[in-house]
């Protein structure tokens, strides 16, 4: 089905492939053709991943491993797909959420369109929208499914950009055009009426013989964790809530199976990538809170790997990047409509197979374009700086962000800023040095750019003291616990906090300075930052209050600019933040 799809979209659209197109869809049909069931009853086998983030290169550093096991690239993740769907002709290929956003330079700097294009490749049906598909806004998410070309850099490459062939689902993400953005409506064309689903709910797909009932959907606090301005008129209703609303809609159309493809995840306590050890958070709940209706659950959101049983509900992840995929089978009843039975095994997308020819040729075009900016090299760096947290959540590649932060919004006209903080959230790689470089390893423009992928504008605020304590506090509010959610502070800025306290009271004022001097509570500051959290993201709503914005260069140009003025660079000691408790 899939493969059928992958040879219309793209070997007959590229004719040096046309041979090699032709040979992989004969064999998929006599494997087809041979395919057999005892019983007669239909095994339905779906192919799942999430968090791809544009990862069309082979990811590097630890974000390319699983275990010690190097996995990812599309040029493989291509070949894995086709391997494993010549086994079964009853595939689908699905996903469970950003596919694009915080994305590697040779997606973002073409708008994600590589991506888009790379995923219509490899046969994909059907995605839920995860809270990344909205870090440009939601009408240039939709210009990402319907296609045309970018309304401000139009088609870099110089051909056109035709959107996605696989369906986005987003079930609890309501659109009111009354209240939406009305340039961003006259881009999407999308008229100004009753509220309505920004893509549909669900589909219903027929494969083998019987139907399979598929609803998608993101995490109901994605208004939290992206830019207001670019999701004006939607709301993000919650997730189990909406599941179960939809269920009698998918079983009047005959659905014999139902499965969920959620955008929010949970966390393992061990490291077995097909295991279930310990796994918490939200999908736990929310699977819990699910019908049992429900047969299967794809998630994703937290980049962790797990195959798991809740409530009889069927729950993976395939971690991120494109270094897993699930291969989920069902056996399914046609005359009962139910599932007799269901499994799921995480398989490495490993790099010891043929890469994809097609895919090979798609990147070859962008690469050009790429390598332009991609490998300038901005400076030098004495070794690896990295996000690894110290246990008070401070990593020397923050420090480094937020020092480059404060240099590039220490000459603003209306006052320079004198303390600047960056949420780890918005840094997504390491800066690695080169094999054997002695004491300088050279940094290029790209590498910069996939360590700050979102190209957030730098702003500076003025707060008072006590605002700075308060943005602070919101470190441990509404927030998933853990050193991963502590901001990052710039050179001269210290303070100590205590995890046993009560909420509101965890951040110990005394101990805030800067340049040496106490962070007092009535006394405004300057305060450099992106225009991300500037804007209230990942719940910083203390931020908004601040005043007389002043705006400069994107946060990856910044960090590009420091390093060159400081190389050779060397990691920042982690001495900024002390954690008491």
């Amino acid at each position: 089905m899939a493969a059928l799809r992958y040879y219309r979209n793209t070997v007959l659209h590229c004719p040096s492939t046309l041979s090699l197109g032709l040979s992989v869809l004969l064999a998929w049909s006599t494997v087809a053709a041979r395919q057999t069931r005892e019983d007669g009853t239909p095994a339905v086998q779906l192919l799942a991943f999430n968090d791809f983030h544009g990862h069309l290169d082979p990811p590097t550093g630890s974000n390319g491993r699983i275990g010690s096991t190097e996995a990812g690239g599309v040029e493989y993740l291509a070949t894995h797909l086709r391997r494993l769907e010549s086994q079964n002709p009853n595939t689908l290929i699905v996903a469970a959420g950003d596919l694009i956003g915080a994305s590697p330079l040779l997606s973002g700097l073409f708008h994600d369109e590589p991506t888009i294009e790379a995923l219509n490749a490899v046969g994909l049906d059907l995605a839920s929208v995860g809270n990344h598909e909205f870090d440009d806004g939601w009408a240039e998410l939709y210009r990402m499914q319907h296609g045309g070309c970018h309304p401000v850099d139009g088609c870099q490459d110089g051909t056109p950009y035709e959107g996605a062939t696989f369906q986005y689902l987003s079930a609890n993400v309501t659109l009111d055009p009354r209240s939406a953005d009305k340039a961003a409506l006259s881009t999407s064309g999308i008229d100004a009426g009753r509220p309505r689903t920004l893509f549909p709910a669900y589909v219903v797909k027929e494969v083998g013989g019987v139907k399979v009932g598929f609803i998608g959907l993101t995490l109901r606090g994605t208004s939290e964790i992206v830019q207001a301005s670019g999701i004006k008129g939607l709301t993000f209703r919650a997730e189990a809530e909406t599941v179960n609303r939809l269920i009698p809609s998918l079983k009047k159309e005959g659905a014999h199976a139902i499965v969920v493809l959620v955008h929010e995840g949970g966390r393992p306590g061990a490291a077995d990538y097909n295991g279930c050890d310990g796994v918490s958070g939200a999908i736990a709940r929310i699977a819990g809170q699910i019908s049992d209706e429900v047969d299967v659950i794809v998630s994703g959101h937290t980049h962790m790997a797990y195959v798991c049983t809740f409530d009889e509900k069927l729950v993976t992840s395939a971690a991120s990047y494109g270094r897993l995929i699930t291969a989920i089978d069902l056996k399914i009843d046609r005359s009962g409509k139910r599932v007799l039975s269901k499994t799921a095994r995480n398989i490495l997308v490993t790099r010891d197979v043929e890469k994809s020819p097609v895919h090979t040729m798609l990147l070859d075009r962008y690469r050009p374009f790429h390598a332009v900016v991609a490998d300038r090299i901005v400076g030098t760096i004495t070794g690896a700086i990295t996000r690894s947290p110290s246990p008070a959540g401070e990593s020397p590649l923050g420090n480094a962000v937020a020092d480059a932060i404060l240099e590039a919004t220490r000459p603003q006209a209306a006052g320079a800023a004198t303390i600047a903080l960056m949420n780890p959230g918005g840094i997504r790689a390491d800066l690695t040095a080169e094999p054997g470089s002695s004491g300088a390893s050279p940094v290029r423009y790209g590498e910069v750019f996939n360590a700050l992928p979102f190209q957030n504008r730098l702003v500076v605020k003025t707060l008072t003291g006590e605002m700075i304590r308060r943005v602070l506090e919101q470190q441990f509010e509404n927030r998933t616990s853990g050193p991963d959610a502590i901001l990052q502070v710039s050179t001269g800025v210290t303070y100590a906090y205590d995890r046993s306290k009560p909420e509101g009271r965890r951040i110990d004022a005394a101990s805030m300075m800067s340049a040496g001097q106490p962070i007092r509570a009535r006394q405004t500051y300057r305060v450099g930052l992106t225009d991300f959290l500037a804007d209230g993201g990942d719940n910083f709503s203390v931020f908004t209050r601040g005043t007389d914005p002043v705006y400069s260069i994107s946060d990856a140009d910044a960090l590009a600019a420091y390093i060159g003025r400081h190389s050779p660079l060397a990691p920042p000691p982690a001495q900024r933040i002390t954690r008491i408790k």
